[in-house]
């Protein structure tokens, strides 16, 4: 016999799901607005749902869940990107909430007023099958096609309740502010899933700049939760705005330098928690980066190690899954982070990463933003030749190169350092490596 779940872990109806610059929206609200667009969606057992509003993006999945459907997540909405999932699934139909290129897919905008659903006739919450694909997230495709993965519902669920139990959220309700996009992993799972299983209901909007962040912040009520990314964090406390009271952070997509952490935590009075995974793994485990380098996996989730290949199992994982990152076990469920695979760095037989190169540069008074990039060409001479490009309107090559040398080896300072005015950032805060290589070739090749 299936087993199934609930589509919301709230025992009380009338609690708030949501808030939307109109107000708060009650779980029987919420729940209203589901099966009115439920009866709306187009035909097929696929959905795209590219709705940019949280809110709007939540209503879609929970609708294409009680009506059988996977949602399609990819981190790019590229045309080549809906050439692939038009191939991969040929009955796909796509939810919008704004202009969006299409093409040729079933498309349904989402309407401005939904049907009306009498909300009080609404008594009880959807059971979903635990083994049913919720969900198919994708990989960003910075070394190829971007890979799909199924997520089932019984393991979503599982995932939002080890994340609100690490953070605290089942004991304490938290209102969550997130400036990540809704369908991207880190975005899904701590803000949409945080809503439906682990007593934090959100905003519905997505921030961006630091006065939206801000209005944001003052439109929930305390206590509240700000779900961010370093790029976001830094931007935020060099606004130099007055902020509303927070009461806890958490920042994933990118390395968190312990300099950035405390800042921010002395900022905004709160403790500031990264999350540690991957879209193949889902979150895997976190740290207060000031407190400890040492990350603490969520509940259930086991590591194992087969030479120098780190598998991620149990808890809310799917399968058996291969991480990319260089990993110290440490006893009681703990671990250290080494940087990933990808990211080595062998120039004439010295190693480093460039996770902890962009720790050094980014820790430069002065630096507002940083990323070393090994270009995939040698120089004439077979020599590797490391670029940084860096974002520092008040410093000068000599004076960055001075304050970078005694921290790091002088073989690894990088040749050239370019300054820009700001990094290719996606809206995740991810630097992708296509458009490292696009400033490479634009800023340097040509030289």
């Amino acid at each position: 016999m299936s087993q199934h779940l609930p589509l919301l872990g709230h025992a009380d109806l009338d609690a708030v799901f949501a808030y939307r610059p109109d107000g708060p929206v009650s779980v029987r609200a919420f729940l209203a607005d589901v099966q009115a667009l439920a009866a709306l969606l187009p035909p097929g057992r696929h959905l795209l749902n590219v709705c940019q509003d949280r809110y709007r993006f939540t209503v879609g999945f929970a609708a294409g869940l009680i009506s059988g459907k996977t949602s399609l997540q990819p981190s790019s909405q590229s045309a080549e990107t809906l050439h692939q999932i038009r191939q991969d699934c040929p009955d796909v139909g796509c939810l919008c909430d704004g202009e969006f290129a299409s093409q040729d897919l079933p498309r349904l905008d989402y309407p401005v007023t939904l049907p009306a659903v009498d909300a009080t006739k609404i008594t009880e919450i959807p059971l979903i099958a635990v083994e049913h694909v919720a969900a198919r997230l994708f990989t960003s495709g910075s070394t190829g096609r971007p890979q799909p993965h199924d997520k089932h519902w019984g393991k979503l669920v599982a995932n939002g309740r080890a994340e609100a139990e690490r953070l605290g959220l089942l004991a304490t309700r938290h209102s969550i502010v997130g400036t990540v996009p809704a369908q991207h992993s880190y975005g899904f799972e701590s803000t949409v899933l945080l809503a439906l299983h682990g007593n934090a209901p959100f905003w519905s909007g997505k921030p961006f700049y630091p006065q939206d962040i801000v209005a944001a912040l003052e439109a929930v009520p305390a206590p509240r939760l700000l779900v961010s990314t370093p790029f976001h964090l830094s931007a935020l406390i060099q606004s130099g705005l007055a902020l509303p009271t927070i009461d806890q952070l958490l920042s994933a997509t990118a390395p968190l330098s312990a300099k950035l952490a405390g800042e921010v935590e002395a900022a905004c009075g709160a403790p500031l928690f990264e999350i540690y995974g991957s879209t193949e793994s889902s979150q895997l485990a976190s740290r207060r980066t000031t407190a400890d380098p040492v990350w603490q996996l969520l509940a259930g989730v086991r590591l194992e190690q087969e030479e120098d290949i780190t598998f991620a199992v149990g808890g809310h994982v799917e399968g058996r899954v291969g991480l990319s990152d260089i990993i110290e076990l440490l006893p009681a469920n703990r671990f250290l982070l080494h940087g990933r695979q990808a990211d080595l760095v062998n120039i004439a037989g010295k190693r480093t990463s460039l996770a902890y190169l962009n720790h050094q540069i980014m820790a430069v008074e002065g630096v507002v933003d940083a990323a070393f990039f090994l270009p995939d060409d040698e120089s004439a001479d077979g020599i590797t030749r490391l670029c940084a490009f860096v974002v520092a309107p008040t410093l000068n090559s000599r004076a960055l190169l001075a304050a970078l040398r005694p921290r790091v080896d002088a073989i690894f300072l990088p040749r050239p350092l370019v300054f820009v005015d700001a990094l290719p950032r996606n809206t995740t805060g991810k630097l992708p490596r296509t458009e490292l290589q696009a400033l490479y070739a634009a800023k340097v090749s040509h030289d």
